[in-house]
């Protein structure tokens, strides 16, 4: 099986795609140097194939490649920062104890 995860910047949300089919998104809003992740949704036909870790992944490397401050609001994505504290340092240290991350 084929995953890919694309930006899918007109709807404002990453994609991750399964053998060329939608299987989920991560939704978002961008403001100046921020992202703010709102909410993640993996299609249930998907669930249980990791692809919603590997969407998680992908949004977070590509907002640290384009140096974007991210706010975590949509709780997937908090928790999975959580469980990978290597991209804790996404969330400005200002913010992160509002989503209850570690402030260093």
């Amino acid at each position: 099986m084929e995953q890919s995860v694309v930006d899918s910047t007109e709807k404002s949300r990453f994609e991750v795609h399964e053998d060329g089919e939608l299987a989920g998104f991560a939704e978002y809003h961008r403001s100046g140097n921020e992202i703010a992740f709102i909410h993640t949704e993996i299609d249930p036909r998907f669930e249980g194939r990791g692809l919603a870790g590997k969407l998680a992944r992908a949004a977070l490397d590509a907002s640290r490649e384009q140096g974007l401050a991210v706010l975590p609001y949509c709780p997937f994505i908090r928790g999975w920062i959580t469980k990978h504290p290597e991209y804790a340092d996404l969330v400005p240290a200002s913010h992160r104890a509002r989503f209850g991350l570690p402030a260093a």
